[in-house]
């Protein structure tokens, strides 16, 4: 009989994350994103992770550059991720490596819609289990596939910038390919040893669906939140609400190879934000998504995180775990999320729930994404979500911790040997 896993252990397991977004293609009013590079994480890693550390968290959530690491075809350049991987093992944090958490090298043309996609991003997965496998065995494929094919696909928002629904089910089937592929390279790299934490966005939708055709749209709206994870599970079929819409970026023989390769998570990663992640559904209005025309949103709390755990792991037959969670707001309004989402987790835990885990997201500040779309300078897209402030100095960017760290490490302190 095999030992359990760690997350098997009986007890809730704290974490954070460092915000790891890479969107490094340019054009005309867009610059290149690089969360690592806006926060200067590429210089303070070490400090970052013994940040970390220093309060308490036992696993970090933390991503690598794909665009840095494979800076043109066939070349490899593992210098900076050597050292930061070390460091974060030596500051005694269990890593779950997200492997990619958006963004291409920008060498590959077409990016997500690109026909040799699922082959590069399976490459990438395969080198790097092979340099880090010994020592690192839990991942993250995707990060928020969906957020991939809303933001890439649906709203041309990000790189290849497709549109509408042909342009949704094109990137998200080839998103679920590299997907697959990833996580079997994988798993032949490390063996039994791996631990596959697939995470996605707990999108949901609530408002008025009383006529025929505005049920219809909601309906299909809640499921595309789930059509990555559906296709890579070996969900999809004939019967599946969004079968048609899958057409013809999915054929039926694609359809049982995604059967016969079916990739299942050891972890279903839950990302949650209470003032984003429901989003009101008003009949007749349509919108263009991203950042550009966002639907309206609704704060539905704590309430709306249980729905999110309780459906991921009906839907996919899994322990769960919060992987992303925070109020963007003062010290006050995160350290009154973070009890209550706790206390939530915790009483969840109580009734017999399997949530193994809780991810307060991000460690430190991080910057608005609408950066890309500004000519401002990245103080002005400050977002104060993190248990240290970012400071602006002649030194750079320094960390300063709030309130939110004490409470953080409060919370470690207790849980780390309760059942």
């Amino acid at each position: 009989m095999t030992a359990p896993r760690w997350f098997e252990d009986g007890r809730l397991h704290l974490g954070l994350g460092i915000e790891d977004t890479f969107v490094p293609q340019e054009r005309p009013g867009e610059r290149a994103i690089d969360e690592y590079e806006l926060t200067e994480h590429y210089d303070r890693y070490r400090e970052d992770f013994a940040l970390a550390a220093g309060v308490g968290a036992e696993v970090l959530r933390w991503g690598v550059p794909w665009y840095r690491i494979a800076p043109e075809p066939g070349r490899w350049d593992w210098d900076w991720t050597d050292r930061a991987v070390d460091a974060l093992l030596e500051a005694g944090l269990r890593p779950i490596i997200d492997l990619l958490h958006y963004g291409t090298p920008t060498w590959l043309a077409e990016q997500f819609a690109s026909a040799d996609y699922p082959q590069h991003v399976a490459e990438f997965a395969d080198r790097f289990g092979e340099r880090y496998g010994d020592r690192v065995v839990d991942y993250t494929p995707v990060n928020e596939p969906v957020i991939h094919a809303l933001f890439s696909g649906e709203y041309g928002y990000w790189p290849p910038y497709r549109t509408g629904a042909e342009g949704f089910a094109a990137i998200a089937a080839n998103l679920a390919r590299g997907f697959v592929l990833s996580q079997e390279a994988l798993a032949a790299r490390i063996g039994d040893r791996a631990t596959f934490v697939h995470v996605d966005a707990a999108i949901s939708y609530v408002g008025d669906e009383s006529a025929p055709e505005h049920r219809e749209e909601a309906e299909r709206l809640r499921h595309q939140v789930h059509l990555v994870e559906d296709l890579v599970t070996g969900r999809v079929d004939d019967a599946h609400p969004l079968r048609d819409r899958l057409a013809p970026a999915v054929t039926d023989a694609e359809l049982d190879w995604f059967a016969a390769h079916a990739v299942h998570p050891d972890i279903m990663g839950v990302n949650y934000y209470p003032r984003h992640s429901t989003e009101l559904f008003e009949p007749g209005v349509r919108h263009g998504g991203g950042f550009a025309d966002p639907r309206p949103s609704v704060d539905r709390g704590t309430q709306g995180l249980r729905e999110a755990l309780e459906r991921f792991a009906a839907r996919y037959g899994a322990p769960v775990m919060v992987t992303e969670t925070c109020v963007t707001g003062t010290v006050d309004e995160r350290i009154r999320w973070l009890d209550a989402s706790i206390a939530l987790v915790e009483s969840m835990r109580s009734e017999g729930a399997p949530v193994v885990g809780y991810v307060w997201w991000p460690l430190f500040d991080m910057y608005e994404w609408t950066w890309r779309h500004s000519d401002r300078p990245r103080a002005d897209h400050l977002l104060t979500m993190g248990l240290h402030d970012l400071v602006e100095s002649p030194e750079g960017l320094l960390r300063s911790a709030n309130p939110v760290a004490d409470r953080f490490r409060a919370y470690a302190s207790r849980l780390v040997t309760a059942p």
